[in-house]
């Protein structure tokens, strides 16, 4: 049996399997999602058509196909329309089955119509990797064969062509929008896997890319780390990548006497930050309050359950929940109260259609009635929605 021109102790086979699995995931990461499907970085020919050449053989994905599914995902998440949403389709199905969800709506040629707008149309393109996009594959597994022999070689390329489709399409694209811990607040249900984004190049931190799309680095707290990230960073300094956009840091200046539209644009491109440094307060008045919400249910009512109703966005509730929090609210004025400017604080970002005059004046308005409602926690908030610069 042919044994190929490479031998390695069975170690280096593994060795060799992680280093190829982890450049086609670096490839995905880098040029499908961060530069195809979102633009937030620009990469330079050279590592671009590099990046092409190796997905081609190591998965046969086609760039059009790709980036128009994930950006209709984005468009349509946890909706009926969304591709592979394990909210719809249930997380097993997302999970073991994902790539037949993605062969399935590569086939829709309305969608990639609709979404596939700005990928690569060369005449590389055309001619052989959206032409042959199944003939890529084959060189891999006669590559691999003839570097490390029969047996190994076959076993090497079955775990290449699995790999994508199990931690993309089954883990990222499943159990990254069921199970994990989340950083912002966003209407849909990403989630981040771990801290630190390694064996699937920072994909991992898949709700804090929900939150901010178009962000070229995906981690954001101190303890995160995003090795995809990192090659980015690698590339720019060797002139082959420029990023951007990355996600908005919050900057404070002295607090205006007057909200304004430079602070109207800070507070909506700061939305998660604004949120999420709310919720502290409503969490701190119904601390505050939760003695007489205790007595006013009987002693049903736990820390725990109070706290994850105040922070669940609308519908994320069941119908018993909503009731009982509901319940709650109406005898209590305070915390009903911060309750109520939540959403509407929440509002002035979500009103599309209101133009920036009208924006400001019910921002201004929010400020006013917080400062006037009595309640030391949004008195002092208020003072932080303006400082935002």
């Amino acid at each position: 049996m042919f044994s190929g021109f490479i031998d390695l102790p069975w170690w280096g086979y593994v060795v060799v399997t992680l280093a190829m699995t982890h450049v086609t995931i670096a490839s995905v990461t880098i040029f499908l999602h961060r530069h195809q499907a979102h633009r937030a970085l620009e990469l330079h020919p050279l590592p671009a058509l590099f990046f092409r050449f190796w997905l081609w053989l190591s998965t046969g994905m086609v760039t059009k196909e790709w980036a128009a599914i994930h950006r209709k995902h984005h468009a349509k998440c946890e909706t009926p329309e969304d591709p592979h949403s394990p909210q719809v389709h249930g997380i097993h199905k997302v999970l073991w089955t994902g790539v037949f969800l993605y062969v399935k709506e590569a086939r829709n040629r309305e969608t990639i119509a609709r979404y596939g707008h700005g990928t690569p149309d060369d005449a590389v393109e055309r001619r052989l990797f959206s032409r042959f996009p199944k003939l890529g594959v084959v060189l891999m597994l006669a590559a691999d064969v003839l570097l490390f022999g029969a047996w190994p070689g076959v076993l090497i390329w079955g775990v290449q062509m699995a790999w994508i489709p199990f931690w993309a399409a089954g883990v990222i694209n499943g159990l990254g929008h069921f199970g994990g811990y989340r950083n912002f607040n966003c209407a849909d249900a990403s989630t981040n896997l771990l801290p630190w984004g390694i064996l699937i190049g920072g994909e991992e931190l898949h709700n804090n890319h929900h939150a901010f799309a178009t962000s070229a680095k995906l981690s954001v707290r101190w303890y995160e780390f995003d090795i995809g990230w990192l090659y980015i960073r690698l590339l720019e300094r060797l002139g082959l990548a420029q990023v951007k956009k990355t996600i908005p840091v919050p900057r404070f200046g002295s607090a205006k006497a007057c909200a304004d539209f430079d602070t109207l644009q800070a507070v909506i491109t700061h939305r998660y930050d604004v949120m999420s440094r709310y919720l502290k307060s409503l969490k701190a008045v119904a601390h505050e309050e939760f003695a007489a919400l205790k007595a006013h249910s009987g002693g049903s009512v736990t820390v725990r359950e109070l706290r994850r109703w105040l922070a669940a966005e609308r519908g994320q509730l069941g119908a018993e929940e909503q009731g009982r929090l509901a319940s709650l609210l109406r005898d209590n004025a305070r915390l009903a109260t911060v309750v109520a400017m939540r959403d509407e604080l929440a509002a002035i970002w979500a009103r599309s259609t209101a133009s920036r005059e009208q924006l400001l004046q019910q921002l201004q308005d929010w400020i006013a009635r917080a400062e006037q409602s009595g309640i030391r926690q949004l008195e002092e908030f208020s003072l932080r929605l303006r400082r935002y610069a």
